[in-house]
């Protein structure tokens, strides 16, 4: 094999010495774990629903994640400002897209999220929540720099003008993860702890509006409150799959939840896992995705620049809570929320928006040694922050 010395000097032999390798290796862990779900999930639900080939999923997740794959490691070869620039266009192709949604969206189960294309559905909310953390971080940190840019206020307008969009779909699920985004980062900029009260006063009062508005989210959380309420059949066969797996799993193939769980490739694939591989298989793809959030937090409680850091603090909290909802959800510890678990379920649009917001975060936590901004920092700050070749 080819080996990289520490004195290459080209574009990927400095990629390689200065991007997080131990974090690379983790997500890319997580994309054979996908691929490992979907050869086992994949047949019966295309046979369930007649599917011309039994195998049409698991194509389709091979083609998604490697392009996944190939997308993240180009885009962690960006600088900071390139990152940035890349998420300014990205935010705003996907929310006039998102707009697009409401007037020539498919509609399925009541919501209007999705563009039909060839071949797939596009989700452009999907690539809003990587683009708009990196955007609201960079508005954060240009208000603390610069004390007459009002970039605090032009970030909850933002979020605000995302927030309608997605209540009209409705998607409030995708609403929840994005404020939960932007409101971690302004607590971690270090906003006034007044403001912290009244902004978690607000969340509140938009659970309630949400209760109160929408009978969807009412019957869900009815449903979490009282499991007799209502159909509670995905949950039951989920804890079901659970307690067949035991510790070490029936076998790959021998799973049977798969067979009538309708999103057993998707939203369902951890209890499907969990059935087939057993307890300790799910702790090991649990472990894997705390290593992943607490390895970069770690990383950034060494960061000078506060850009990168509210960026990648909004990037790692995204991709946390969605694998939580997730798995949290099929275990009946939250109200049930359609969500995929990160690069292990199906999905185009999800797996290639996952794809962008982590080649972010390595591209933020790649370490680089001092330049000038003009070299690439996106302010006077963002200089000497690390040798790029540590010893």
């Amino acid at each position: 094999m080819m080996a990289i010395s520490r004195t290459d000097t080209s574009v990927l032999g400095r990629w390689w010495w200065s991007v997080d390798r131990w974090t690379l290796a983790a997500l890319l862990a997580l994309v054979a774990i996908g691929y490992v779900m979907m050869l086992s999930a994949s047949p019966a639900v295309a046979e369930r629903i007649g599917a011309s080939s039994r195998h049409m999923f698991l194509a389709r997740q091979v083609l998604y994640s490697s392009l996944a794959v190939v997308v993240m490691v180009v885009v962690s070869l960006l600088t900071p400002r390139w990152v940035l620039r890349l998420a300014i266009l990205g935010a705003l192709g996907a929310l006039a897209l998102t707009a697009l949604t409401l007037v020539a969206g498919t509609e399925i189960k009541g919501a209007r999220r999705w563009l039909s294309l060839p071949g797939m559905s596009l989700q452009p909310s999907e690539f809003l929540k990587p683009c708009l953390a990196v955007v609201c971080g960079w508005l954060i940190a240009e208000g603390k720099r610069e004390r007459r840019f009002p970039g605090l206020i032009l970030g909850f307008v933002l979020v605000g003008g995302v927030a309608f969009l997605l209540k009209q779909q409705p998607d409030i699920g995708m609403l929840a993860v994005i404020v939960a985004v932007f409101l971690a980062q302004v607590f971690v900029s270090g906003i006034n702890l007044m403001w912290v009260a009244l902004g978690g006063a607000g969340v509140a009062g938009l659970a309630v509006a949400a209760f109160t508005l929408h009978g969807h989210v009412r019957s869900r959380i009815q449903r979490f409150l009282d499991p007799e309420s209502g159909d509670n059949f995905q949950i039951r066969m989920s804890l079901e799959a659970f307690g067949n797996g035991g510790l070490f799993g029936r076998g790959p193939g021998e799973g049977r939840v798969k067979d009538v769980l309708p999103d057993a490739h998707a939203d369902f694939v951890f209890p499907v896992a969990a059935e087939e591989f057993g307890l300790l298989t799910c702790l090991v793809i649990l472990a894997i995705f705390a290593f992943v959030v607490i390895r970069g937090l770690l990383r950034l409680m060494e960061e000078r620049d506060l850009f990168v850091s509210l960026a990648a603090t909004g990037l790692l909290v995204q991709f946390g809570l969605q694998a939580f909802i997730n798995m949290a959800s099929s275990l009946h510890l939250i109200p049930t929320k359609g969500m995929t678990l990160p690069f292990v379920s199906y999905g185009g649009s999800s797996v290639l928006a996952l794809a962008i917001g982590m080649g972010f975060l390595l591209a933020l936590t790649r370490r680089r040694g001092p330049r000038a901004p003009e070299e690439g920092g996106l302010n006077p700050y963002t200089a000497g922050l690390r040798a790029p070749f540590p010893t």
